[in-house]
């Protein structure tokens, strides 16, 4: 079937999709969430098996990785295969791969082999430490990235250890940050008619995503620690104890101080000597948390969120995930969208979390199947039957 873009914004744009795992695949969700013509390009699996791009194809993530493409198999070490992916890039607008940053090189599909027939191609690559340096042929994970780019050591509670977040954030925003590269480049594109090649790592991603917490570093000298549930600059702030659970509230400036004091019938906190000032709510922060625990525990969860949302002071539940998905205001937002496989029925995923009014993204296609679409893509470039043929008994496609 020809290509269906899941929205109009990006329709007119072509994507050769070398990824695999999470990072690659994430910032290629991206472009095609908003309607590019996305050709995912991927090893036979006559050749390799099923799971080529990091677990099992029918599994859910894979799934929720790999909607609104195309498939086509093609075995990029076999010279007739990169013939095929060159032929491809002379008319693609982008190229994205993560491989190591020696792969590309080795199988002559780098930037520079590329654009030489398309000089407005913009080639985004992601790797686990950057494409140069001393640690550039490291294989790169998502917890690695954590751990190297500070984050597991202000994550936890004090004393326990680092502790790892429970998404793979590292391997998450370095796609995003790809994705975002691309949409720069093509931006800049329109004015120099020139491509270029874009590049970001797990580990550069992470560290931009500290934000503060580097600041904290660079500019005040201070090291940060491991905070647990608590804000490390903004108290109180954090994990509460109800008598039906836990909620967050987040106390921030004079006003919200003082509303809160009066919700929790503790006003003489408010003037209190050693909490009158953020400072001195910071050094006295175990003992004012004590007092704010035994307030916090007489009542329900549903009972102080509302309270405190009542007075303009931040205050929420924690969920668990089935209870994110039943949240009145989650419902009304419509975060979820679902499309129909061949393989595997109908499937719920999250939708894009950016609203185009005029031209929205959609599901318009499931995942596709190793290979799917080889026929078709492969006729557009001009191969006859025979020819198709010819290539699959050779193991090329």
């Amino acid at each position: 079937m020809p290509n269906q873009p899941a929205s109009s914004a990006l329709s007119n744009y072509t994507v050769l999709d070398l990824t695999r795992v999470r990072s690659g695949p994430t910032c290629v969700r991206q472009l095609a969430d908003w309607g590019a013509n996305v050709i995912k390009i991927e090893m036979p699996d006559a050749l390799v098996g099923d799971g080529q791009m990091g677990g099992a194809r029918e599994g859910s993530d894979f799934q929720n990785l790999h909607r609104n493409k195309r498939s086509l198999s093609l075995n990029l070490k076999d010279p007739k295969g990169r013939a095929i992916l060159l032929k491809l890039a002379k008319t693609a607008d982008v190229v994205v791969e993560n491989f190591r940053p020696g792969v590309k090189h080795r199988l002559g599909i780098d930037y520079e082999v590329l654009s030489a027939d398309n000089p407005g191609l913009i080639y985004a690559s992601i790797s686990g430490f950057g494409q140069e340096g001393p640690y550039a042929e490291r294989p790169g994970f998502d917890q690695i990235a954590q751990g190297m780019g500070g984050l597991m050591s202000i994550t936890g509670t004090p004393g326990e250890g680092p502790m790892r977040v429970g998404i793979p954030i590292a391997d998450l925003t370095a796609g995003l940050f790809a994705a975002q590269g691309v949409m720069v480049a093509l931006l800049e594109r329109v004015h120099s008619g020139k491509g270029q090649w874009l590049h970001t790592s797990l580990l550069q991603a992470q560290m931009f995503m500290l934000d503060f917490q580097t600041a904290r570093w660079l500019v005040d000298g201070q090291v940060p620690d491991q905070a647990g549930n608590n804000h490390p600059t903004s108290i109180p702030t954090g994990v509460f104890k109800t008598s039906n659970g836990e909620v967050n509230i987040s106390v921030t400036g004079k006003v919200i101080w003082e509303r809160f004091c009066e919700t929790i019938g503790r006003s003489d906190l408010f003037a209190h000597p050693g909490y009158d000032t953020e400072e001195k709510r910071s050094d006295n922060r175990d003992a004012l948390n004590s007092i704010i625990a035994d307030a916090i525990c007489i009542r329900t969860s549903e009972d102080w969120v509302a309270a405190f949302n009542d007075k303009g002071v931040p205050c929420g539940p924690i969920y668990s995930i089935d209870q994110t998905f039943a949240d009145p205001q989650v419902q009304h937002l419509n975060v979820t969208d679902k499309v129909v496989s061949k393989a595997l029925g109908e499937m719920e995923f999250v939708k894009q979390p950016i609203i185009l009014e005029r031209t929205p993204s959609s599901f318009a296609v499931a995942p596709p199947e190793c290979g799917e679409h080889t026929d078709e893509v492969l006729a557009n470039l001009g191969f006859s039957i025979d020819e198709i043929a010819a290539l699959r008994a050779g193991n090329v496609v």
